[in-house]
């Protein structure tokens, strides 16, 4: 694997940082731009997912019955049932969290070494040392070290919207991976939410919603992009200078 010269080290960081900013001077006075409206199931959030399976079931089919079996609905199942199909996602996140950690260590060491007498040499120490040596105390040494750290989180998170999800695969055992994205602008500013996972058809309730605590492998994410998070945000040099320096 080539090394870039050091002389060419820095050059390089620099071209980085600013291409990496250029994409962003495209927005300078203007509002952020919405993304293009796309399959959800080319999503990043929707790929493929293999879960085991079990062996599939063949449903018995009854002749001349108006019941269909898992219908809550005499006439029509208004659930979501095969690919394409929409349901709304209620999230309602509120997470506590507190941790408290406190660590204290203190070590002393102390060391001395002498040579009264080693085979009549000691008297020989002078000619190599300097005069004012002592050969019953060559060696003094101590040490002391001590550390303290304390350290307290805090979290409160709180989030409570709905959004809709498209049905973008039917698995064998019958679940559903779903997926869906929304968006908001107001003003310069763009709020962007993803939701993906995977759901059972039981937990999807006669009015077409699920919890989001009954989605498996769920990623939910809520953030924003504009003229307000991009202050927030530290500048491309400084996050590049803080993950390099070593201090």
């Amino acid at each position: 694997m080539r090394t870039l010269p050091p002389r060419l080290l820095v050059p390089f960081l620099a071209l980085t940082v600013a291409l990496a900013g250029c994409g962003r001077l495209l927005d300078v006075g203007q509002a952020p731009r919405l993304s293009e409206i796309s399959n959800p199931a080319m999503a990043p959030e929707a790929r493929v997912i293999s879960m085991p399976m079990p062996r599939p079931n063949t449903n018995e089919q009854v002749p001349s019955s108006l019941w269909r079996t898992g219908s809550r609905d005499f006439f029509r199942d208004p659930r979501a049932k095969q690919v394409g199909d929409l349901l709304t996602v209620i999230i309602n996140i509120a997470d506590q969290a507190q941790l408290q950690n406190q660590t204290q260590r203190q070590r002393s060491n102390a060391e001395s070494a002498g040579v009264p007498n080693f085979f009549g040499l000691e008297s020989r120490l002078p000619a190599v040392l300097p005069d004012a040596v002592n050969p019953s105390s060559l060696v003094d040494m101590d040490s002391s070290s001590s550390s303290s750290g304390t350290g307290t989180i805090q979290r409160n998170e709180r989030i409570a919207m709905r959004a809709a999800a498209v049905v973008t695969e039917v698995l064998p055992n019958g679940n559903f991976v779903i997926a869906g994205r929304q968006e908001v602008r107001v003003n310069y500013e763009l709020r962007e939410m993803r939701i993906a996972g995977v759901i059972r058809p039981e937990d999807i309730t006669n009015v077409n919603t699920i919890d989001y605590d009954k989605i498996a492998e769920a990623r939910i994410t809520y953030g924003g992009r504009g003229q307000i998070t991009d202050v927030q945000q530290p500048r491309y040099g400084q996050q590049v200078f803080d993950i390099i320096m070593p201090f």
